[in-house]
């Protein structure tokens, strides 16, 4: 009895030492596999480091897919390590580990930390290897608007262009993005279209805009370097000197009426002030002629005037009105 108890026992201890050998196969299984997977790829990452990388909450196949890959594509100097920092700091390792294996293969001079830094700081690492080796096409300005400038004899043109740009690497952290290029392009170009003696100048030869604007360096404190810029489409606007010199005319004949009305303005007021002045004048001498007969009455009372005077008075001023008539010309 004793012996099939031990037995029953000893069964039953095997069972539960399977099972739990069973589990634990089953989690340490994948680790295995990752392990087993760097092991046969020459990249040997410690079993333990794996079962690490899972512990600190880091996918342990993105860690060792990208070793794998880093360390086939010839370059070994990146380390397990370096790629769980990268992970933790919040980038994407797997795209940093592609555009770095792109970066050597098209000889772009890229390091981690460079790589690393462009990616923390928000920028496509890979559109940004895959613009420096095929070379991107901006349309300026965007969604098939046009660009507008004024030559010097008034005629309005509007543009649009495009233009070919290469990232630079280098400046990418820190640097200008795609909106600064097309801002700077659009301003170069209107710039340009400004000082044309005549719109004719820039229908001919719109490579001469193209030149004068790549010639200023717009691409400098940019993530890009200006390759080519190229004029697409050209299109005639609106006489615009025409429109602000007839304006000017407008506003020149408003202020001239405006001048006249009030020099007449002035003329009606200084000929109203000189009909009363006239009038005062008449009312003046309406006056004098009135003091004229007490005059007379007073020379009579002092005896300074008597009849005989007073008659040759009177003859006086009938010569004189006589004389007067004679000196009129006729009434037609």
């Amino acid at each position: 009895m004793f012996g099939i108890e031990w037995n029953i026992e000893f069964s039953f201890l095997i069972i539960v030492l399977a099972v739990i050998l069973i589990i634990i196969l089953s989690i340490v299984g994948k680790f295995i596999s990752l392990w087993f997977q760097a092991f046969v790829s020459g990249t040997p990452i410690p079993l333990f480091n794996i079962i690490g990388m899972s512990l600190r909450k880091i996918p342990p196949h993105v860690i060792v897919n990208a070793r794998i890959n880093l360390f086939k594509a010839g370059l070994k100097t990146i380390t397990v390590s370096d790629l769980e920092t990268h992970y933790l700091a919040g980038g994407h390792v797997s795209d940093v580990a592609i555009a770095m294996i792109a970066a050597d293969k098209a000889n772009i001079a890229l390091d981690w930390r460079q790589g690393t830094a462009i990616d923390l700081a928000g920028r496509n690492l890979r559109e940004a290897v895959q613009t420096s080796v095929n070379p991107k096409v901006i349309d300026c300005p965007k969604h098939g608007e046009y660009m507008t400038g004024v030559a010097k004899d008034g005629i309005q043109i509007h543009v649009r262009a495009r233009v070919t740009v290469r990232t630079n690497i280098a400046q990418l952290v820190g640097g200008a993005t795609e909106e600064t290029i097309i801002a700077r392009v659009g301003e170069g170009i209107v710039s340009a279209i400004g000082g044309s003696d005549t719109h004719l100048q820039v229908l001919e030869a719109p490579q001469r805009i193209s030149k004068a604007v790549l010639d200023k360096g717009l691409d400098s404190s940019t993530a890009f370097t200006i390759l080519s810029i190229d004029i697409v489409e050209m299109q005639l606007g609106e006489n615009i000197g025409a429109k602000l010199r007839a304006a000017k005319a407008e506003s020149d004949k408003q202020i001239a009426q405006a001048e006249a009305e009030k020099r007449r303005a002035m003329a009606v007021a200084q000929e109203q002030e000189n009909i009363a002045l006239i009038k005062l004048m008449d009312s003046k001498v309406v006056e004098a002629q009135a003091a004229i007969p007490h005059a007379i009455a007073a020379a009579f009372e002092k005896g300074n005037l008597d009849i005989m005077g007073y008659q040759r008075y009177l003859n006086i001023g009938a010569d004189t009105a006589m004389r007067k008539s004679i000196a009129e010309p006729p009434t037609q």
